[in-house]
């Protein structure tokens, strides 16, 4: 149980930088402060749990005509979203919170996988 703790925890901060790294190479978007951060990352974390699966099922015909390509706005309005909650998270626009969600579903797949094999079950 403490690692798969430890391993969220982790991926947590992690994403929070990842957020931070993100507005510091790409400016349509902004992060004020590393707790903006830390809120914004649960928030996408939260709203890719919770409404990004409504939204895969529902798109479903639209992502299969579009070669599953559909799935990318999906990831932008959820990191638009996000940006639409906070006060300290600014993203400006849907193109902005494309190239931005791109960025940081990158550096997100990097992070799960040094995660993994830091957290690896032996």
């Amino acid at each position: 149980m403490l690692p798969a703790m430890l391993k969220l925890l982790a991926k947590w901060l992690l994403s929070a930088s990842a957020l931070l790294f993100v507005a510091y190479v790409y400016s349509g978007v902004e992060v004020k402060s590393f707790a903006a951060a830390m809120i914004a990352a649960f928030i996408i974390g939260l709203l890719n749990t919770v409404v990004r699966p409504i939204l895969v099922v529902l798109t479903l015909p639209v992502t299969v005509v579009t070669l599953g390509l559909f799935l990318f706005i999906i990831n932008a309005l959820m990191f638009w979203a996000a940006a639409g909650v906070l006060d300290g998270f600014h993203v400006r626009g849907f193109v902005a919170a494309l190239v931005g969600s791109l960025i940081y579903s990158l550096i997100g797949l990097v992070i799960e996988s040094a995660l993994e094999g830091l957290f690896a079950k032996k």
